[in-house]
């Protein structure tokens, strides 16, 4: 763990004439760096936003069925969704890596 120590100055805080010594502890590892931007993540948004859109719809026009139909579209997106997960095009997974090695980070 890399630490680094701050000096703490007059006008910061400290009372005037005084230092201290504090230490600051960075982060283990670092955040990935794409921001959840891979394909297993938008593949679940679209689905998620088709199916709402298509359950919205069937509700103003009064049709269980279509509001269902929306409801599954939905489900199958989370499943989908994982499965890509799994098979690594999300976060961490071994075709993300692939691809941002070969864009650069993002």
């Amino acid at each position: 763990m890399a630490e680094q120590t701050v000096e703490r100055r007059p006008g910061s805080g400290a009372p005037t004439g005084s230092t201290s010594e504090e230490t600051v502890t960075l982060p283990l590892t670092t955040p990935p760096t794409n921001h959840g931007h891979t394909n297993a993540s938008w593949t679940l948004v679209v689905f998620v936003l088709v199916g709402f859109t298509i359950a919205g719809l069937a509700l103003v026009f009064a049709q269980p069925w279509l509001f269902w139909t929306g409801m599954g579209v939905l489900v199958l997106g989370v499943v989908v969704g994982k499965v890509m997960q799994i098979l690594g095009h999300g976060q961490g997974g071994a075709a993300t890596l692939a691809k941002q090695a070969g864009h650069g980070a993002h």
